[in-house]
């Protein structure tokens, strides 16, 4: 079986790449589904996340308010690494333990591809065979997001600067998958490496 780690920017066209990799055979696991898995309330890291940023950031269903605790660790690199010591290990953990059912489950045949924007970051990548970068030029991401989102340029520009670069993604890439043009372009370029690994 082999593992492949999918990643990309904000806009690149990650889940894009995602559906089309599930279409053709892959089983997807999905890290944002696990992550908001991880947050539930009661949870070992919930608990952790209480007792670093207090309940002030719980809603009336004691869920934690995922924007209240993004708007206090975006702007606070030691509250982002507080919040990323709790909750990566976890997430690490419960992916392996996602690839080792799979694993029994499919005799250790076929493709399972984690699906993770902060597969680098998050230092993930001891748990895949490959890495899989998608990557758009800064314009078009841009456009994307002022159009799909509703962001302003300059709000885009933000959101881009804060992320690893395409530049730094690449150095990590087995495989990188541009994804600057129609829907047919990267399904084509899709299938392309599909049929690499399953030769």
């Amino acid at each position: 079986m082999r593992v492949i780690g999918l990643t990309g920017g904000i806009a690149a066209g990650k889940s894009t790449v995602s559906e089309i990799l599930s279409k053709l055979g892959a089983e997807i696991i999905d890290a944002d589904k696990i992550g908001h898995q991880i947050y539930l309330p009661n949870t070992e890291a919930w608990k952790d996340i209480i007792a670093a940023f207090g309940e002030d950031i719980l809603l009336p269903d004691k869920t934690v308010n995922r924007p209240k605790l993004g708007s206090i660790v975006f702007n606070d690199k030691a509250a982002l690494k507080k919040l990323n010591q709790i909750v990566h290990p976890r997430m690490y953990k419960k992916f392996e333990e996602e690839i080792e059912i799979r694993r029994k489950k499919n005799k250790n045949k076929g493709v399972v591809v984690l699906d993770a924007a902060i597969l680098i970051e998050a230092d993930w990548l001891p748990l895949v065979d490959q890495v899989w970068v998608v990557a758009a030029d800064q314009d078009t991401v841009i456009d994307r997001l002022c159009l799909r989102n509703g962001f302003t340029k300059e709000h885009a520009r933000s959101r881009i600067s804060s992320q690893l670069s395409d530049e730094e993604r690449r150095g990590y890439a087995d495989v990188v998958i541009e994804n600057n043009g129609t829907m047919a372009e990267i399904e084509q370029r899709v299938y392309e490496a599909w049929e690499r690994i399953c030769l």
